[in-house]
């Protein structure tokens, strides 16, 4: 139990209250709880306020527009009410508070694609080093502790409830992934960050984000808010918006770490040479050359582990020591990951990549290690950004030798007309030869398989470490990775 002003709140009218604990939901109110009633993009939490009352809830946080819905049912309440022109931020404040200790060594990563590689290759050079590290996102919290999360970055109450829960269980080190609509709702706020890292910047979100500005604003807020002043930013700046988010560090007063190609990089990519397992690449730090093995498909894989590489050196590490974890990092579950290899020696790939961007950057990144053709199997979420969706099919066409449309995860939206949106893209440019459309995800994958000839690969793409495919309101049981494995051992007689 705490106070208000132990919470760092102040109730009007000066009025104290005793919090026996948090809730955002008025269904999870218990007597004496705050409860945040928060502005919604389809509801007001203030709807929901009179509930909380019911519920005996000591204190409402809110708004003037919450306030405002209900007015009467307050004005005949004995709870203490807060308005604040930001109630996210005051809940993420109030939950840091009311949680408790972090681990001491937080650092987040932001940008459309490799979120979830990076933290994850944090955790793992940590681990290499013997350090108590986690990374928290997209596939919940894991390391030497583990946690599962319904989003990439939760709510504030989770968050900072499994933060605290964390540092119990003897986790001194955390990755995070800062999501867009974690970072515009306030999630992160009241985490302390020791570095945050920039991967990059290409549509996807824009049916919750409308322009390209907001989405990119959003994401700043990692730098302009949630980062400290005498923290480090370390970015990529071969990307476009680079220098833009280095200029925005810099303003702030921020420590800058440039990476990649750049010339103003001070963790350099200067090499690469790929065979069919992986890759060799030469890097500078502060001038100095180094090579080093990364056992990982990609490109781009080089990019993500050099921005890990920098945020545990701007959290503490010794640059030499990460620097001789690198050869032991291993995929994250569902990007790039190998799932199975036909007889033949031809790869089966799975990938989260579902934006064009991270298409075309997954095929791309592919093309050095196959001698022979690229077959992608590539699909689009419902109920998301629908302009993304031909532009999504035309990646695919421009990169791949083969195209294959299927479903996603189609949700409430008639998977035909997606299929459709995705086609229309790939046949504006591809040859109507080699693109089909195969509507069971299944079959698409057993047909995909059964194109491979010896030096082939193929890319499953858009569900990566996804195990169920939604479709309308049901989560149907479906893995890329068992399925790819399922169709190579059907083809080649072992089931």
């Amino acid at each position: 139990m705490k106070s208000l002003a132990e919470l760092g709140l102040r109730a009007q009218g000066g009025r104290e209250a005793q919090i026996t604990g948090l809730a955002v939901d008025s269904r999870d109110v218990k007597p004496g709880f705050l409860f945040a009633a928060l502005p919604g993009a389809r509801v007001h939490g203030g709807e929901f306020i009179q509930y909380a009352l019911r519920m005996k809830a000591g204190a409402i946080l809110t708004d003037a527009t919450g306030a405002e819905l209900a007015k009467s049912e307050l004005a005949e309440s004995d709870a203490a009410l807060i308005v604040t022109e930001d109630p996210r931020e005051a809940l993420a404040q109030t939950a840091s508070l009311w949680f408790g200790a972090h681990p001491a060594t937080v650092v987040a990563v932001t940008g459309t694609n490799g979120k979830t590689s990076i933290s994850s290759f944090c955790r793992q050079i940590w681990e290499e080093l013997g350090i108590a590290g986690v990374n928290l996102g997209t596939t919940g919290v894991e390391g030497v502790w583990t946690h599962p999360l319904a989003h990439t970055t939760p709510e504030p109450i989770t968050l900072h409830r499994v933060m605290a829960e964390a540092a119990q269980n003897g986790v001194t080190h955390v990755a995070m992934e800062a999501s867009s609509h974690g970072l515009d709702q306030r999630r992160l706020d009241g985490v302390i960050l020791k570095a945050a890292g920039f991967s990059n910047f290409t549509q996807d979100h824009l049916d919750y984000h409308k322009t390209f500005e907001a989405y990119f604003d959003a994401k700043m807020g990692l730098f302009r808010r949630v980062l400290p002043q005498d923290g480090t930013a370390v970015i990529n700046l071969d990307d476009p918006k680079g220098p833009q988010v280095a200029q925005i560090s810099n303003e702030r007063g921020q420590s800058v770490m440039g990476v990649g190609r750049h010339a103003d990089a001070r963790l350099k990519l200067t090499g690469q040479r790929f065979d069919a397992t992986g890759q060799d690449f030469l890097f500078q730090w502060d001038g100095k050359s180094r090579q080093t093995r990364l056992n990982l498909i990609g490109g781009f894989q080089a990019e993500n582990v050099l921005l890990a590489a920098g945020l545990v050196i701007a959290a503490g590490a010794d640059a030499d020591a990460v620097f001789d974890t690198l050869p032991h990092l291993k995929t994250v579950r569902g990007r790039m990951e190998l799932a199975a290899t036909r007889e033949s020696g031809a790869a089966v790939f799975v990938d989260y990549a579902h934006t064009p961007d991270a298409i075309e950057t997954a095929l791309k990144a592919m093309r050095p290690h196959v001698m022979g053709r690229i077959i992608v199997i590539v699909g689009a979420g419902g109920d998301r950004d629908t302009s993304k969706r031909p532009l999504m099919g035309k990646a695919a066409a421009e990169n791949a030798d083969v195209v294959i449309i299927t479903d996603d995860n189609p949700r409430s939206e008639d998977p035909a007309t997606i299929r459709r949106a995705v086609m229309d893209g790939a046949l504006d440019i591809g040859d109507p030869a080699v693109i089909s459309e195969v509507g069971d995800r299944a079959e698409a994958i057993l047909r995909g398989v059964d194109m491979l000839t010896a030096g082939d690969a193929l890319l499953i793409a858009g569900k990566g470490h996804e195990t169920g495919q939604t479709v309308g309101d049901t989560v149907l049981p479906f893995d890329d990775v068992e399925q790819a494995s399922v169709a190579v051992a059907a083809l080649e007689g072992r089931i």
